[in-house]
């Protein structure tokens, strides 16, 4: 996924010529980071076979999904999470455990923990929801939990072994330093995720 050099100014020529963007905000993991969680899929995978898993390149932390948006309001968004990036600085994210919504006995989404990072990846999240109220995007119901999705379990049901498969492990650490307006397209072989601007974090601008 390449950073969009110029940021936020031209997130909606990056969208190309089309009306209406599946999009979200993220924080993108480091590449030693991705390739443990996707090892991690892979032992799991035997283990729970009705699971959409997550392929490596996609692995993210998700801050706020926005939905379908129009394409002329991306610049107005990326612009507002400049706002949210100047509140914030860089900060260290580990990611490590394993677990699931709503329980390991019956998981439906299965996940990746944040440990060192967590507080400062939710005052980033609230951030990010506060600065795109006034865009019409309503503020989020529920307490912001820093996850990384590993798969969803598309007929969720008890599975003894992969509940006990869903502990330990210890997948990195990297620095965060910019925040990610994303576009997602669905295909076949699962979604695409390109992402359209990069802000960094504590400077208020893209670059």
């Amino acid at each position: 996924m390449a950073i969009v050099a110029d940021g936020p100014r031209h997130a909606a020529q990056v969208a190309g010529r089309i009306a209406t963007v599946r999009a979200f905000v993220a924080i993108l993991l480091a590449d030693a980071v991705r390739e443990r969680l996707a090892a991690e899929v892979e032992r799991l995978r035997p283990l729970a076979r009705e699971v959409a898993w997550v392929g490596r390149d996609n692995f993210h932390v998700t801050l706020k999904f926005l939905g379908g948006v129009e394409a002329a309001q991306l610049d107005a968004i990326a612009a507002a999470l400049a706002d949210a990036a100047r509140a914030a600085g860089p900060f260290d994210l580990g990611v490590s455990d394993l677990g699931a919504f709503p329980s390991r006995t019956r998981p439906r989404v299965l996940w990746a923990g944040i440990d060192d990072g967590a507080a400062a990846t939710a005052t980033l999240a609230s951030h990010v929801d506060r600065v795109l109220v006034p865009l019409g995007f309503p503020p989020e119901g529920r307490v912001f939990s820093a996850h990384v999705t590993l798969g969803r379990v598309r007929a969720p049901r008890p599975n003894p072994r992969l509940a006990e498969a869903l502990s330990g492990g210890a997948f990195g650490r990297q620095r965060v330093d910019r925040l990610s307006l994303m576009r997602s397209e669905p295909s076949p072989r699962g979604a695409h995720y390109t992402e359209l601007a990069a802000v960094p974090l504590g400077a208020g601008s893209a670059g």
